[in-house]
């Protein structure tokens, strides 16, 4: 008879003493796996990471109304590290906004080359002088991408921990659940999420409606059962 795998530890885990870095985006998955982290961690450190998006501006304004929704005495300030990518990605479309891969492309249409680097190298290195002993993000399931696996997670971890004789942990809660869209939003169920950012192409500060990343937002509100608190220009 074959041995079952083991079940993948809860999260958040019992109340933890250390302190927790949370990688954040703005969006739904990492905004609830930051209020997740808030009931369980002694201090959890929100860290968004700037590349020069065309979304980045009203991104971080709706994370920063999301921060003070959800404040708790635990929940630290945002830490907001540069790492500008305009002298690699050139006329990229997450650059400039021309060409965004509308609501019918498909999911590689929308990946960002080393984009899981970016956003990991300086919140690594700031785990370390800092004392933080993990950095918490959330991919899911069902990322198809080559940088969002635990390989790619686990080796850049240790790569950049040997580089500073030190060790930082990069943890993928959801992923190792097994989890998808529809499940995270569940997991979400009381987190304000009319506070959260998804578009890849705003319209008006808000949403546009006909990009790739609303209509996943769409699908995973329809997905799991709940009402989408969205605010749509179209």
């Amino acid at each position: 008879m074959p041995r079952m795998a083991p079940a993948p530890p809860p999260w958040p885990p019992e109340p933890d003493p250390s302190p927790l870095a949370v990688l954040v985006s703005g969006g739904l998955d990492s905004a609830i796996l930051l209020a997740e982290a808030v009931t369980a961690f002694a201090a959890v450190h929100p860290v968004y990471v700037q590349v020069g998006s065309h979304w980045e501006a009203v991104e971080l304004a709706y994370l920063r109304r999301f921060l003070d929704a959800v404040a708790a005495p635990n929940l630290r300030p945002l830490t907001v590290l540069a790492q500008p990518i305009a002298d690699v990605y050139g006329a990229h479309w997450s650059l400039t906004g021309d060409g965004v891969p509308a609501s019918d492309s498909p999911d590689d249409a929308v990946f960002l080359p080393g984009r899981n680097v970016l956003l990991l190298a300086k919140p690594l290195l700031w785990c370390h002088l800092n004392r933080v002993p993990a950095i918490a993000t959330a991919p899911l399931a069902s990322n198809p991408f080559p940088d969002a696996d635990a390989a790619f997670y686990d080796g850049f971890a240790g790569v950049v921990s040997r580089a500073v004789a030190g060790r930082v942990r990069v943890l993928r809660p959801y992923a190792d659940l097994g989890l998808r869209k529809a499940d995270v939003l569940r997991r979400g169920v009381g987190v304000p999420l009319a506070h959260t950012f998804s578009c890849i192409d705003p319209a008006g500060g808000s949403h546009c409606g006909r990009c790739n990343k609303c209509a996943e937002r769409r699908h995973g509100f329809r997905d799991a059962g709940l009402p989408d608190p969205t605010t749509y220009a179209h």
